[in-house]
């Protein structure tokens, strides 16, 4: 009669738990990687033209000299690329950091017990009822078509998702034992926020602020792409889109598609961060 071994339960879990880990840091650590060594070209790799002065071959094809070609001024669109890296990425973590500051005070703001929370949701329904790229024209048209303002818009747009996330959040949180336990012992309301509250949604909120820059990005190439905030001269993925899309159907299509695949990895990247911050944190939050 043969016997069955039973198989010890550490030997199976831990490597398989081990290599879950692995994985996990690995799809948040090589988006970071991509995302760093975008920023790190765009402002200390030496790029092979200027990406702002034109060239004498002008819709030059992708080759050795122009490894992505060049647009109809002539200008280098891989140096040019890179180089709207530095100035998009930047414009989008700028106008969501000012949204993440104001819309984590205004969503704490709003747990307080009272109708003042409640109106602030509601008035936050409306504003985003309106579509968020045309709210964002029009925020630059009316302010002007300067690029300071283009963050101001991309800040606006956003505070109602992080006044959301975190009343939201906020509501179940403060339900919690520790929560009463801090009350009882004679906690001020002001310290049971920050000290108890905040710091058990802030990997939450990060997750939604990578997301926002993803969003942002978007809107950012969208009005580049309109013509509106950016100089025109200044390197950015929208515009470039908006040179080379008139000359796709003749066949120079490296001039908008090189462009649209730049836009496409960042929003890739800071979706994937997201996804990984959010799986991070329901698994600490079930622990």
């Amino acid at each position: 009669m043969t016997e069955t071994l039973a198989a010890d339960p550490t030997t199976v879990t831990a490597p398989t738990a081990k290599k879950r880990r692995g994985r996990r840091r690995l799809r948040l650590w090589v988006p970071v990687g991509v995302l760093t060594a975008m920023l790190a070209a765009a402002y200390f790799a030496p790029l092979p033209h200027d990406p702002t002065e034109p060239l004498a071959d002008t819709l030059a094809a992708p080759d050795g000299d122009y490894w992505m070609g060049t647009d109809k001024f002539g200008i280098d669109v891989f140096s040019r690329l890179v180089a709207s890296a530095g100035v998009d990425i930047p414009l989008a973590v700028s106008g969501m950091s000012i949204s993440l500051v104001i819309g984590v005070l205004l969503g704490l703001a709003a747990l307080h017990r009272g109708p003042w929370g409640e109106r602030l949701v509601r008035a936050l329904d409306v504003f985003q009822a309106f579509p968020l790229l045309i709210l964002a024209v029009a925020l630059v048209a009316l302010m002007g078509n300067k690029i300071e303002n283009v963050v101001i818009a991309i800040a606006i747009i956003n505070v109602p998702r992080f006044v959301r996330l975190v009343r939201s959040e906020g509501l179940t949180i403060r339900e919690s034992r520790y929560v009463e336990a801090a009350h009882a012992i004679g906690a001020t309301g002001r310290r049971v926020m920050f000290r108890h509250v905040l710091p058990n949604m802030t990997g939450i909120i990060l997750a939604q602020a990578s997301l926002a820059v993803a969003h942002s990005i978007v809107v950012i190439a969208s009005l580049s792409f309109l013509g509106i905030g950016i100089n025109a001269a200044d390197p950015s993925w929208g515009a470039m889109i908006q040179t080379g899309a008139q000359n796709i159907t003749t066949g120079q299509w490296w001039v908008a598609v090189f462009p649209g695949l730049a836009i496409f990895l960042t929003v890739l990247c800071f979706n994937a961060i997201s996804d990984q911050l959010q799986d991070s944190f329901g698994r600490a939050r079930q622990r």
